[in-house]
């Protein structure tokens, strides 16, 4: 098990003692694990390095660990897997790492719970930036103020109103939507980058009466509608797409307001 320690308190901003959070850093290539675990430990967090599942694991069972930085492509059992089993056993963060720039390995490792995700060559000052917003999300308590529920989505240039439960485009111009496709969009963008299987959209666009094969029709009849007034090419769509075998996914970050 390779364990590499980096460590320089920094202070809390709020409070001005120090205060320190403890990442751990899987990857099987040495200099990346160097370069990583300096460029984090200059910023002031502990750093701890390990190559594989095996020394991962030997790691957070030793101690507590804050978030961990997880190659896709490991030896044995890959990140998608360490991923999914960390999820599974522990409510870390976690931030994939892959040489890997396609869609869909993003939109994977999301599904399977990372918090974030990062393709190689990256630049180490973009790693801190994501390491500080992820430990920022998972453990700064909400004010009263920020607890209160969003009045829009903003995706793609276009503004889903929960207020008035209407759909603008970037010009403004308002695109009707019957209440099933409302519901369904509105389940999207809340679970956007999230493979949404067809049995939990069929809850949302079928009735009790309806046969399984019916209501699976009318969930991808409604699908392909929101495309549609989407300006979304079911042949060649890039916001909701298909995931063969699996369902649906809304391919966007959505900011809440």
């Amino acid at each position: 098990m390779a364990i590499h320690a980096v460590q320089e308190p920094p202070a809390d901003a709020a409070s001005g003692h120090a205060h320190q959070h403890t990442l751990l850093v899987v990857d099987d290539d040495v200099e990346i694990r160097t370069l990583v675990a300096e460029q984090l430990g200059a910023a002031g967090y502990l750093v701890l390095t390990a190559a594989d599942g095996p020394s991962m694991n030997a790691v957070l069972d030793a101690q507590p660990v804050d978030l961990i930085i997880l190659d896709l492509n490991l030896p044995g059992d890959d990140g998608l897997t360490l991923c999914r089993e960390s999820r599974s056993r522990r409510n870390i963060p976690i931030i994939m790492l892959t040489a890997r720039g396609e869609p869909i390995d993003r939109i994977i490792g999301l599904e399977v719970g990372a918090d974030d995700y990062i393709a190689k060559p990256f630049d180490p000052r973009e790693l801190t930036a994501r390491v500080r917003s992820v430990m920022r999300r998972a453990y700064l308590p909400l004010k009263p103020q920020e607890a209160a529920p969003p009045k829009r989505a903003v995706f793609r240039g276009w503004t889903l109103d929960f207020e008035n439960r209407r759909l603008a485009d970037s010009r403004g111009r308002v695109v009707m939507l019957s209440g099933s496709e409302y519901s369904l969009l509105k389940f999207f963008v809340e679970h956007a980058n999230q493979v949404l299987t067809r049995e939990q959209l069929l809850t949302l666009t079928s009735q009790p009466s309806q046969t399984a094969t019916s209501a699976q029709r009318i969930a991808d009849l409604q699908i392909s509608r929101l495309r549609q007034k989407l300006d979304d090419d079911a042949r060649a769509s890039e916001l909701i797409m298909t995931v063969r075998g699996q369902g649906y996914v809304l391919a966007a970050a959505v900011t809440f307001e």
